[in-house]
């Protein structure tokens, strides 16, 4: 889809979204919604749209007109295509020419009925009422284009151009499937990637711009997407390189813009109410996030009291737990001295700092990173003492000395 979106744009063409449902067996509503949904969220806007569910009065007059002309009969309750036996031969714009020698196809169903037609017609007769002029798809219909290519010369139609794309291959260059842990759109959306970031990436599957370039707005891939570009060999799906990509334009957002995208995944109550401790929360992990969900991992000491014995309060070094109670103490006697407006993480560490330097780092700052957040790795404690404010950060050294 986004290729032919793409190119379509490129050339001041129509961009047509057509919902092959002429299979009611294997046609749900559900799936359609989900085409459109996700079409939708990447805003890939189409410029026409058909469901061939809706035409079969289109195809019965065609199958008709073949019929009709002896160009195909039916046969054991279904319609079948009279092959002419001969060579097809079509350029393709990505792989050069391809021939296929149809006798091997014999003659292959395009119906069930009158009124339930195959894919094979179907589309074709659809690509000449539409007035398709480019064909761009997966490598796995090549097989496919002997077939349509066939019809269209049966009911005197133009040939499109066709360009076939590699396939999406997992690391070990197998077609992609659940077991490389590949996902629905809908999967990568929960699990906080940006549609700007999918395309981007998505675009990068077969399509090479020749530049070191790599973050590109939609507008850029309209002006610079070009089918000559487009490898012939499989494209490799490397998850982490999408989040890369999405953890690039996770790092340009402005921060408002990015805290009402995170919010779905931050679990807390009264969200709303906490909000100027949530936008200092984004900021901080927005430079390391890679993906939306990010913003609501390991957050929960911000919101609550942490839980830890007393022995973690230790620094590797520190064999005394009086002589860390002291070290906590003298913090809590610095932070009380600054003054709530002035409690940033700039002064609190300008006044912390030279105590800890002269008594170990380790031995002051392992302390206080414990009684804030109770955690061994999280951000720096002035960090941490910022966003909790003067208040809660008081309060916690001050538990912690009580634990001891």
């Amino acid at each position: 889809a986004l290729f032919n979106y793409l190119f379509a744009k490129q050339n001041n063409g129509k961009f047509i979204l057509r919902i092959e449902d002429t299979d009611m067996e294997r046609s749900k509503k559900e799936y359609e919604e989900d085409i459109i949904n996700n079409l939708k969220w990447l805003d890939l806007e189409w410029d026409e749209f058909y469901k061939q569910s809706t035409r079969k009065e289109i195809y019965q007059k065609y199958l008709q007109k073949l019929l009709d002309e002896d160009k195909a009969y039916f046969e054991d309750m279904v319609i079948r295509f009279r092959n002419p036996n001969q060579i097809v031969a079509f350029n393709d714009l990505i792989r050069g020419e391809i021939k296929f020698e149809t006798t091997e196809l014999e003659d292959f169903v395009i119906a069930k009925n009158l009124q339930t037609p195959l894919f094979h017609f179907a589309g074709a007769v659809d690509d000449f009422e539409m007035k398709v002029s480019h064909v761009i798809r997966g490598e796995d219909h090549i097989s496919n284009t002997p077939r349509q290519i066939l019809i269209q010369e049966a009911i005197n139609a133009p040939r499109p151009l066709y360009a076939h794309i590699p396939l999406i291959l997992g690391p070990d260059r197998s077609k992609l499937s659940k077991r490389h842990g590949a996902a629905s759109l809908d999967e990568y959306r929960e699990l906080g990637y940006l549609p700007e970031a999918l395309i981007n990436f998505l675009a990068f599957l077969g399509w090479n711009p020749g530049t070191d370039q790599e973050i590109f707005s939609m507008q850029e891939l309209v002006e610079q997407f070009n089918l000559s570009k487009v490898q012939k060999s499989g494209a490799i799906f490397n998850i982490e390189k999408l989040s890369w990509i999405n953890s690039q334009y996770i790092k340009k957002m402005d921060i408002d813009e990015l805290i009402g995208k995170c919010e779905p995944y931050i679990k807390i109550s009264n969200l709303k109410s906490q909000i100027s401790k949530i936008k200092k929360i984004i900021k901080l992990k927005q430079e390391r996030m890679d993906t939306l969900a990010e913003a609501g991992e390991g957050i929960e000491y911000f919101f609550e009291q942490p839980e830890y014995k007393k022995e973690t309060l230790l620094w590797k070094q520190e064999k005394s737990l009086e002589k860390t109670k002291q070290h906590l103490e003298k913090v809590l006697e610095i932070l009380k001295k600054i003054e709530e407006n002035d409690f940033t993480s700039h002064n609190i560490k300008e006044k912390v700092w030279p105590y800890a330097e002269e008594q170990g780092r380790g031995n002051v700052l392992w302390p206080l990173r414990m009684a804030l957040s109770g955690l061994e790795k999280s951000p720096e404690p002035f960090i941490i003492s910022e966003i909790l404010g003067k208040k809660e950060t008081l309060n916690r050294i001050q538990n912690a000395i009580k634990k001891i």
